[in-house]
């Protein structure tokens, strides 16, 4: 049995359209560049990758905590965070094709004759705040969950008496106007993240960077992406972010070409400094804009009561990304030894958007079809997942959909299920089949989805 991975983006493009993963946004009206819908089994299956990644993060630490702020940002917030001034593009317009593209990104048919000088663009939606539209009434959809974590440090630290170190996780909804979005789902304008930052004491910033990105590597791997196929990419110091001391991104090779996946960052005191009130009394390292709007110290005493301002270290990651490197990694097409092919998603099956599919084997047949209803009841009462009646009368047919949409576990309701209270099991991967008793399954799938 021969296996063919994905040649191309078209390939998953395809395969998400047809079987309900992700759609074009407004695509009734022509589309809308840069948008994306995420059909029935692109929701099970993002929300799932965003399960996995909350309860590695929240539930398995007692010393993170969880947070989820709004969209809307205060201007104040983005100004002492830098993005007003810093959180843009170069842009440089085409005279010959009259297209705009980010300067470092101009297609080879643009001769550099026909581009205008590089402006700056900044990435930002900005919005009217309120019922009068002026220069004082208006706000950002947030380019980054970041911020509002750190504007809300203070909070979570007096109602949870936290010490350091500790972290504060948050998965939301962001919005940057790409100048080119591009390569599907890779680079959108409205996308979501999966941010952690974790508070240390400075001295302890570097064990904790490193630690963080042995721990997303395993996650990672957790999630079927092993480590052979990440590279990391130590980020040289001409390249790093404004607040960064280190960066360590996690390339995965898309089917566009290797590319970030995830980016953990040493984001030293910048951001809880720039936050700050009474800058001058804090000893910071980094380098920030005098705050002359905040009322609030954002620091914490140490077991001595002096004040100290935390670094943070931030593991980052796209939704998005995550989807579609799982989705790569996951999809194949098997040459099978009668001449056909299947094509086939071996999705973690903690991950995969249906759970198991029970099948009638004659759809019109009753006595089948409520034994069935039975236990598909009974398995989805388990709360692991997603389970579905797959009630189509073509056993054949059934098979091959849900290899291709990564279902791990077929479960066959036939006429012996009536005499003998057993059903036939198939798996996914190996495409084996099993008879075992209805009381069985519950265990089979539980060890399954849980491990």
């Amino acid at each position: 049995m021969q296996i063919v991975t994905a040649k191309s983006m078209e390939e998953l493009v395809s395969l998400c359209k047809r079987r309900g993963f992700i759609y074009q946004s407004s695509e009734i009206y022509g589309g809308f560049q840069g948008i994306y819908d995420f059909g029935p089994l692109g929701v099970e299956l993002k929300n799932n990758i965003k399960n996995a990644w909350w309860s590695s993060m929240v539930y398995e630490n007692d010393n993170i905590e969880g947070l989820d702020a709004s969209i809307l940002t205060n201007p104040l917030i983005l100004k002492y965070s830098g993005h007003e001034e810093t959180f843009s593009d170069p842009m440089v317009d085409c005279k010959s094709c009259n297209l705009r593209f980010r300067a470092d990104q101009v297609p080879e048919k643009c001769k550099k004759d026909d581009l205008t000088e590089p402006r700056q663009f900044n990435l930002m939606f900005k919005t009217n705040v309120g019922p009068i539209e002026d220069d004082t009434s208006y706000g950002y959809l947030r380019p980054e969950t970041a911020q509002s974590i750190f504007s809300n440090f203070k909070n979570v630290i007096d109602s949870s008496s936290k010490s350091l170190p500790f972290g504060i996780a948050q998965i939301g909804k962001a919005f940057r106007n790409e100048i080119t979005p591009r390569n599907f789902i890779f680079r959108v304008r409205e996308f979501e993240q999966m941010e952690l930052e974790y508070f240390v004491k400075p001295g302890d910033d570097e064990s904790a960077h490193d630690d963080w990105v042995n721990k997303r590597l395993d996650w990672w791997e957790n999630q079927g992406i092993p480590r052979k196929s990440i590279e990391l990419y130590d980020v040289p110091p001409n390249e790093l972010a404004h607040y960064s001391k280190k960066t360590i991104d996690l390339m995965y090779k898309f089917p566009h070409g290797l590319e970030e996946l995830e980016g953990i960052a040493n984001r030293t005191d910048f951001d809880l400094g720039s936050h700050s009130k009474n800058q001058e009394d804090l000893n910071l390292t980094a380098c920030v804009a005098e705050n002359k709007h905040s009322n609030s110290k954002l620091a914490i005493q140490d077991e001595f009561g002096k004040w100290l301002v935390p670094y943070v270290i931030e593991p980052s990651a796209g939704v998005e990304r995550g989807f579609l490197a799982i989705l790569n990694e996951s999809y194949a097409i098997e040459n099978l030894e009668d001449g056909k092919k299947r094509t086939l998603l071996k999705l973690m099956p903690h991950l995969s958007p249906i759970k198991a599919a029970v099948i009638p084997l004659k759809k019109n047949n009753k006595e089948i079809v409520n034994l069935a209803k039975k236990v598909k009841n009974s398995l989805q009462k388990l709360s692991l997942g997603r389970v579905i009646l797959e009630n189509n009368g073509n056993i054949g047919k059934s098979y091959r959909k849900h290899d291709e949409i990564g279902t791990p576990l077929c479960i066959t309701i036939d006429f012996d299920s009536l005499e003998d209270s057993s059903i036939t099991i198939r798996s996914r991967d190996t495409m084996e089949q099993e008879r075992v008793k209805i009381e069985e399954i519950s265990d089979i799938f539980k060890k399954l989805i849980i491990g």
